[in-house]
């Protein structure tokens, strides 16, 4: 990563709209950024695709962002909206559940502990596109339900119905995956 120093020198170019800047920005950032859309897209291709839009925004409104505060932040939250829009642009975002209190579901934390990043992350790309969103401005993002219902143009209740249906759905691939996992190793072990 660059230092501070040398972001803002790119920012500056960015804003000069030099080719140069925008090729280091887009280099330095590509992986944070990309780490931000595979979590909303249902595969790699969908995530670029994402990430590109979402830099073409950054480098068309560069000149807005405050450089007294966090870079990274700015462009984790273009990255997000760019990945919102673009589910509700191929109408993938279909919330029809609303309901007012749910119990979470619980999980057996050494289940998840033995998974690795990528599995979790096929799991969670494997969401319907609406389960997957509401998931990820919750658990991943820190969003509150009021906030997420704002966002996502829905009610609490449906933001609420929608985790709990996404972290219910998780449970069980998880579960069904490291029995196979188990399964398997029985099988080699006999």
């Amino acid at each position: 990563m660059q230092d501070l120093t040398n972001i803002n020198d790119l920012i500056a170019g960015c804003c000069k709209k030099e080719r140069s800047s925008q090729e280091a920005l887009y280099r330095n950032f590509f992986g944070y950024g990309l780490s931000i859309c595979l979590r909303y897209a249902q595969n790699r291709e969908e995530a670029v695709e994402i990430l590109n839009d979402g830099f073409l925004k950054i480098f068309n409104h560069i000149q807005s962002f405050d450089t007294s505060r966090s870079f990274k932040t700015w462009l984790g939250k273009i990255m997000v909206n760019t990945s919102i829009d673009f589910l509700r642009s191929k109408k993938r975002l279909i919330f029809m559940d609303d309901i007012s209190q749910v119990a979470e579901p619980t999980t057996d934390e050494t289940t998840i502990d033995k998974l690795s990043y990528e599995e979790l992350l096929r799991h969670v790309q494997a969401l319907p596109p609406a389960y997957r969103t509401v998931f990820n401005l919750y658990v991943m993002e820190g969003f509150q339900h009021q906030e997420i219902a704002a966002m996502l143009r829905i009610s609490e209740g449906t933001s609420k119905s929608n985790l709990f249906k996404a972290k219910k759905i998780l449970k069980e691939r998880i579960i069904k995956s490291s029995m196979n996992i188990a399964d398997g190793i029985d099988i080699n072990m006999h």
